[in-house]
């Protein structure tokens, strides 16, 4: 009997494509809340703003980690197969978190909890993006983007769930695990198409850094931001005496302005190409986060300042990928996300950090004069960057 209720049936694109969206919301909504509610959990226990920083730094040297052993599994088994064996995982890492508050416990779930998410984003955008049509592929991975910003906007509003129980928000990110996997489970396998051998292949991450090495920092610099946001800003609020809500308010607040913007800030790379686009949001993004210490705890102007931020450089990610699309040949594109992705997490584990040892040794606005000053530098590099697309070269 259950054996036939979980059994894969032949299912539509449209709705692969729903189910697969769903498990990147899901996913965004747990590393959305996991970085402010473990932050928020580690201080209240009385640790130190650089050692929180160090241990929120775990989410992401587990995604770092996974990314060089990721696309065998994915080769051999199929996309389907990652994606449970990452649900699984986080599930079960999700609700081990109330079991044990101890530094180095929570360390180990979220280092296996990043291998989880890394395993089942990276195979969720490479299914949509081989089965998605040429002409529409863009709108796609738009879609994708979308997906993952709703659900890291709505994952902070957990940390309201704390006043019945610091257990309560880790049961509910593992039971909405729970429910995609069992969704997941119904739909059949697929497996990717193989990649070619050779010289070309061989050398397609050298090509891909010497042909698009501007267009892959954006996922650098986006999980740099994104890392600071949700695991530092919220110390920063706890220090200049935010409350709890307006913390997941005001990150739920950048989340939306990414979620906004994003379709129309990618229209307009379209029609004016992605370089000029990139580079002017770096400078109002830059401008933006020198501005926020300014406000200090006046919550009106932080609102006004976290949507246009998070709105302006919410998309360096989608933005960055879609001008390696433009630049690289199809042939090593998939090289060129991996290194995007390796980008992505060694972002993640240094954003965290260095705001955790600025915050104690520097500044408590230390964070948001760090992301001022790299967004800054980004688009003052693109001066140097001439590479026009697109150069597709073959293989």
């Amino acid at each position: 009997m259950l054996s036939s209720i979980f059994a894969p049936k032949s299912v539509s694109a449209k709705y692969r494509l729903v189910i697969l969206l769903l498990v990147v919301i899901v996913s965004g909504a747990s590393q959305g809340l996991l970085l402010p509610l473990l932050s928020i959990l580690l201080e209240r226990h009385g640790v130190s703003s650089d050692l929180n920083g160090m241990n929120a730094a775990a989410l992401y040297i587990g995604i770092f980690c996974t990314m060089f052993f990721v696309e065998k599994p994915v080769m051999r088994f199929g996309y389907r197969s990652v994606i449970v064996v990452g649900l699984i995982l986080v599930t079960g890492c999700s609700l081990l978190f109330p079991v044990n508050s101890s530094l180095y416990f929570w360390f180990v779930l979220r280092l296996l909890v990043g291998v989880g998410d890394s395993s089942l984003h990276f195979a969720t955008q490479q299914w949509i993006l081989s089965s998605s049509p040429a002409d529409k592929r863009g709108r796609f991975f738009s879609l994708y983007g979308m997906a993952y910003g709703i659900g890291f906007s709505i994952g902070p509003l957990g940390i309201n769930l704390l006043p019945f129980g610091e257990a309560v928000p880790f049961l509910v990110s593992g039971a909405l695990y729970a429910v995609i996997l069992l969704l997941m489970l119904r739909i059949p396998g697929e497996m990717p198409e193989q990649a070619e051998a050779g010289a070309a292949a061989q050398n397609r991450f050298v090509r891909s850094y010497r042909l698009a090495w501007f267009a892959l920092i954006p996922p650098l610099l986006y999980g740099v931001m994104e890392a600071s946001m949700n695991s530092s800003f919220p110390l920063y609020g706890l220090r200049i005496d935010l409350g709890k809500q307006w913390i997941s308010l005001l990150l739920l607040t950048f989340g939306l302005g990414s979620i906004i913007l994003q379709l129309p800030l990618g229209v307009w790379s379209d029609r004016i190409g992605r370089k000029p686009v990139l580079m002017t949001c770096a400078f109002v993004g830059a401008g933006l986060f020198l501005l926020i210490p300014a406000a200090g705890g006046h919550t009106p102007l932080l609102f006004v300042l976290f949507a246009l931020a998070g709105g302006i450089v919410g998309s360096f990610y989608s933005l960055g990928m879609s001008y390696a699309a433009d630049i690289v040949p199809k042939a090593i594109l998939p090289a060129a996300g991996v290194i995007a992705s390796v980008h992505y997490s060694l972002g993640s584990v240094l954003g965290p950090v260095l705001g955790g040892y600025g915050m104690r040794y520097i500044s408590v606005n230390s964070v948001f004069i760090f992301l001022g000053a790299v967004f800054l530098i980004f688009a003052v590099l693109g001066i140097w960057f001439k590479r026009e697309p697109k150069i597709d070269v073959g293989t």
